[in-house]
């Protein structure tokens, strides 16, 4: 989806429209989970779902039941739905569909290591907790009052976001795992072009009634410079200049950090066997700066990202997620919400993406929306663009 062209409607209605939305957010994201559970069950049947550890990813039957969970913590079990924010998260719940899904899918107590160690039920065990708990919510949902308010809706909302997050892990984590699944091509960027953003104060971060992620609050003004932004992210075309003149053996365009990932995953540089007009993919955060240094470019900050994406015609968001040039940080004031290990735990360990990939729900893309990972990560799907050095 090219959301500069098609706007990112399902995402804002979710965030900010009734059950409606929500409704039909959680039967999507639901059919999506069960279409790549389906296609992990035609590769892992026979090992039993088994796969071997990796830090980077979950086991694949852990990653089902911890959705049905995360849902029926947040909804079902919670008497404190209702509050939204105003959750208390250590409020006592009520027992579980699944006896033993606390000492299983609780992600915030059961150590990642461990989790290959656990004694689970079988698939079919959790595609019927998964058809169990959504009953649940959408009876829940279905009898909040028409005019239900945000916190009344809240965790409704987060639910719907949180496993289209986790359906997209499902996807780089088959890509890892050589499982295929069903997912979008990607496309063929237009010519890329130079956006002249205006100096300018903007409104930064979340501030619309309805749903934000506690790291897009608090909102503020901040003074932007002008400056110069590439309209697409950018092509493997324009990334294979930097392969060919030998970018990838040359440590003058890296810095120390990034060279020191650079000699310890000695893997080909990528690229190989891509269409040459699509987005660069699969790259590091150290790639994409390196890059830009022989380039003599450099990446966005995250006000200068969020920026041109809401005021700039032209700006095509949603080929990849794109690295930015800053840590993962709260905004001044933050405030944790209920999930209390959604954002705090990470903040200065994670380099900010912004913007979507093809693998993205539609639910979830939101120029306001903030993705994080470790920026030594290239299997998730992410690019990059660039700015001009100097203002213009």
């Amino acid at each position: 989806m090219d959301y500069a062209s098609h706007g990112y409607s399902a995402a804002q209605a979710l965030r900010t429209g009734g059950a409606g939305p929500v409704r039909e957010a959680l039967l999507a994201t639901r059919a999506r989970t069960l279409e790549l559970a389906d296609a992990y069950a035609h590769a892992l049947e026979a090992s039993g779902w088994r796969v071997p550890y990796d830090r980077g990813l979950n086991p694949p039957l852990w990653e089902l039941g911890h959705i049905a969970w995360f849902q029926e913590w947040w909804i079902a079990r919670n008497p404190q739905c209702a509050l939204g924010v105003g959750c208390d998260p250590l409020n006592p719940r009520a027992p579980s569909l699944l006896a033993s899904s606390d000492s299983w899918f609780d992600s915030s107590r059961i150590e990642h290591r461990s989790r290959w160690e656990l004694a689970l039920s079988d698939a079919g065990a959790m595609r019927t907790y998964l058809s169990d708990t959504l009953g649940e919510t959408l009876a829940l949902l279905h009898r909040l009052p028409q005019q239900a308010s945000a916190d009344e809706l809240y965790f409704f909302r987060l639910c719907a976001l949180h496993e289209a997050m986790h359906a997209e892990a499902a996807t780089y984590m088959a890509r890892t795992l050589g499982i295929s699944v069903p997912q979008s091509a990607a496309r063929t960027l237009a010519p890329v072009q130079a956006l002249k953003v205006p100096a300018q104060s903007f409104r930064l971060g979340s501030a619309d009634a309805g749903f934000a992620f506690d790291n897009e609050l608090q909102s503020q003004d901040v003074q932007i410079a002008a400056f110069e932004i590439d309209s697409q992210p950018v092509s493997w075309s324009r990334f294979a200049g930097f392969v060919d003149a030998g970018g990838y053996d040359n440590p003058r365009w890296w810095t120390d950090e990034g060279w020191a990932w650079r000699q310890q995953a000695r893997a080909r540089p990528p690229g190989e066997g891509a269409d040459p007009e699509t987005a660069a993919c699969h790259l590091s955060a150290h790639e994409a700066h390196a890059w830009c240094r022989w380039a003599g470019r450099r990446l966005p900050t995250e006000a200068e990202w969020e920026c041109a994406a809401l005021t700039m015609p032209g700006f095509s968001w949603g080929h990849v997620w794109e690295w930015t040039s800053e840590p993962f940080m709260p905004y001044p004031g933050f405030e944790a919400h209920p999930y209390r290990d959604y954002s705090a735990p990470w903040f200065g360990t994670r380099r900010v993406l912004r913007g979507a990939c093809e693998a993205t729900s539609p639910w979830l893309a939101h120029p306001r929306y903030r993705n994080f990972f470790e920026p030594h990560r290239t299997d998730v799907f992410a690019g990059f663009r660039s700015c001009a050095v100097n203002a213009w």
